[in-house]
């Protein structure tokens, strides 16, 4: 297979919604025109690749490459939008994506949450399948190599009887930082060391918090020696493998989860803000526990369930590896994407 690397003009590589939305009119303006400069030019390069490779289907991931994508095919080739996010709650978005969607063959949602809120935002839209994302489950496993997370975090080892907490996510300002450190703050528990795993990974403007806001953060709620930062780190199996509970704490219903699939894949306790796409991948108190959205009561009280329970851990745990063996094989991911693209196909001939 092969892989033609094309990056987007950093100016529309950093235009994003939340940058467009909570900045200055003026400076919104400003990144506006010049991503409309640098479209163009990218558009023809797109083109001379995809005419290079001549497919019949072109698959497109992010916002973005939806409405390049869109702009760019002729008539010969099928589009397929594969959504990975709500776009209800983001007009410039939704306006983007309701111009192009006669363009596009089929639409893939990765949780039916995100199909419905697909469906209701762009009328006349085409296909929706869901499709859920599939986990590598022979890299996802309970067995194999930890990571030192207190090397990482800057801390000696922690003393016997300790329960690892993480919350493993980008910097996003939505995926519940804030939560997760107001809920330290309330644990009865005195056995927990806690991590924040990620970093800031995106280019968009304004969507993403610093290390140095969430310290601040950290030390506002007088959790700043209870919580370590480690920084992104790659191998995300071997962290998942080194906590003992995985956090999700979303403060918006999530469009899938992945860190979820992943965790539970490992056999870990997950701990998931209950809404979206995240509450479809688990069954609370089965193979997870769950909170709402941005109650940092509740996921304290998740918190200490586990911190002092290791029978629980363990049965969340076993039940988790089981939900994803049944749930997230690769196989089964690809069985539903080659129907697909055979429906897709065959349509777009019996229209020709």
């Amino acid at each position: 297979m092969d892989t033609i690397a094309l990056p987007m003009p950093a100016s529309l590589a950093r235009l994003g919604e939340w940058g467009l939305r909570s900045g200055n009119r003026g400076t919104a303006g400003v990144r506006l025109v010049r991503a409309a400069m640098d479209l163009p030019s990218y558009e023809r390069e797109m083109r001379a690749a995809l005419d290079a490779i001549a497919p019949d289907i072109v698959h497109s991931n992010g916002f973005k490459a939806h409405v390049v994508a869109a702009r760019t095919l002729d008539a010969s080739r099928a589009l397929v939008w594969h959504i990975h996010e709500y776009v209800a709650a983001r007009p410039v978005t939704r306006s983007l994506l309701r111009r192009y969607a006669d363009r596009c063959a089929a639409i893939v949602a990765n949780s039916r949450s995100v199909a419905d809120d697909v469906t209701s935002a762009i009328a006349g839209a085409p296909e929706v399948r869901t499709i859920y994302n599939a986990v590598d489950l022979e890299r996802f496993t309970p067995q194999g190599p930890p990571i030192d997370l207190d090397a990482l975090a800057g801390w000696q080892p922690p003393s016997a009887g300790s329960v690892r907490v993480g919350l493993v996510a980008t910097y996003s300002r939505w995926k519940g930082h804030d939560v997760f450190l107001r809920a330290l703050a309330r644990l009865r528990s005195t056995n927990v060391r806690a991590y924040v795993i990620g970093g800031a990974l995106y280019d968009t403007d304004r969507s993403q918090y610093s290390l140095g806001e969430l310290r601040a953060l950290a030390k506002r709620y007088g959790v700043e020696g209870r919580v370590g930062f480690t920084g992104f780190v790659a191998a995300s199996e071997r962290v998942m493998r080194t906590l003992d509970v995985v956090v999700h704490a979303s403060t918006t219903p999530e469009p899938f989860g992945l860190v979820i699939a992943e965790a539970m894949a490992c056999g870990r306790a997950v701990i998931a803000s209950g809404a979206g796409g995240s509450a479809e991948l688990v069954r609370d108190g089965i193979d997870a526990l769950t909170h709402a959205p941005g109650d940092a009561d509740g996921l304290a009280r998740a918190i200490d369930a586990l911190a002092g329970d290791a029978a629980l851990r363990a049965r969340i745990g076993a039940a988790a590896r089981q939900t994803a063996l049944a749930r997230f094989d690769a196989r089964r991911l690809g069985e539903q994407f080659a129907g697909l693209y055979e429906s897709v196909r065959d349509r777009a001939v019996a229209h020709r």
